[in-house]
């Protein structure tokens, strides 16, 4: 587990650079005391790690901005590709509020050779555009929500993709959570484009996505409180939290109506990992809350399988000893 006495830990991003994983995470002091305060006071932290299990923490990677800038509040998640000259690409939220005191999000960039320097490039690369996004000017929602830049090589090799979390600016207002998406030649120059799915399929807001192919199988990965669903939605006692949805690609279309949540409402942020010896799939998640208090740190990895059609998440303590025996303490997703 990844914590830090002096310092909440939530959103992560990692990448494995042939020889140690990285974590990369948002993390902002205890003594804001009050935990919804973290956010805009978030930087990015780093740590390196042999095992997905034991991590060493390292000189930070990003902080804001001095104003005006697109990230002179706060930076937030992002991911991690290498471009196939050799250097790095962080993409990353960059919080900024605009003359009215909504936060604005945007997304920018910054490049290393190492993993440990960064240097940002002039920002931002990708904003909100009216033609399929909403606009905090829309009025709908308490800021302008387009962040989370999940960047990937295109399946076919042409250029780069980018998976957004944002919101259409059409349909109930409680109901337009999309994929936003944009592309790129060379990873430096983005194309914003329309969403790569609808609104209206039961979530305010699709967080942190991560397309995977897990045991042969393509999901897409999201995050969505039940605070940000619609009252229809929250059927069957839905709590909200990590969601995995069936794809046909990772450009979808994805099933994001019939997409279930893991039966764990303290889990949030989840992310796929390729173990590099094994091969094998992990998960990894924050634990958002306990007993109602927010708790802020990162957790080992589950051991990730398919029991039909719900994944299983064992922790790895018990799918060492025995994955068989143990099913029915594994965690689930619930139908």
């Amino acid at each position: 587990m990844f914590k830090l006495p002096e310092a909440w830990v939530w959103d992560f991003w990692t990448v494995d650079d042939g020889e140690q994983y990285h974590l990369f995470f948002l993390y902002a002091s205890r003594a804001l005391r009050d935990p919804h305060a973290r956010h805009y006071r978030a930087s990015v932290g780093h740590a390196v790690s042999s095992d997905l299990v034991s991590w060493e923490r390292v000189t930070d990677a990003l902080v804001r901005s001095d104003a005006p800038a697109f990230d002179d509040l706060a930076t937030w998640t992002g991911s991690v590709v290498r471009h196939p000259d050799g250097r790095w690409f962080m993409f990353y939220t960059g919080s900024s509020l605009n003359s009215s005191g909504a936060n604005v999000q945007s997304i920018g960039y910054a490049v290393s050779t190492d993993l440990f320097v960064w240097d940002k490039a002039p920002g931002p690369v990708l904003s909100a555009d009216a033609r399929w996004y909403e606009k905090y000017s829309d009025g709908h929602w308490h800021d302008e929500a387009f962040r989370d830049p999940w960047v990937f090589a295109d399946p076919d090799g042409n250029g780069w993709h980018m998976l957004i979390t944002a919101r259409a600016n059409h349909g109930d207002v409680v109901d337009r959570g999309v994929v936003g998406h944009a592309w790129s030649a060379d990873l430096e120059s983005w194309e914003l484009r329309e969403p790569l799915s609808s609104p209206g399929q039961g979530f305010g807001q699709l967080e942190v996505l991560q397309p995977f192919v897990v045991d042969g199988r393509q999901v897409l990965l999201f995050n969505c409180m039940v605070g940000d669903m619609p009252e229809a939605a929250r059927a069957d006692g839905v709590t909200g939290g990590v969601w995995i949805a069936d794809a046909k690609s990772p450009l979808g279309p994805y099933d994001i109506a019939g997409a279930q949540v893991i039966d764990d409402p303290s889990l949030y942020v989840g992310k796929f990992v390729t173990e590099r010896d094994s091969g094998d799939t992990k998960l990894l998640a924050f634990v958002h809350d306990r007993d109602g208090a927010f708790v802020g740190e990162i957790t080992d990895p589950y051991a990730v399988s398919w029991d039909g059609d719900r994944l299983s998440l064992t922790p790895m303590e018990l799918a060492a000893t025995s994955s068989e025996a143990l099913r029915p303490e594994a965690l689930t997703l619930r139908e």
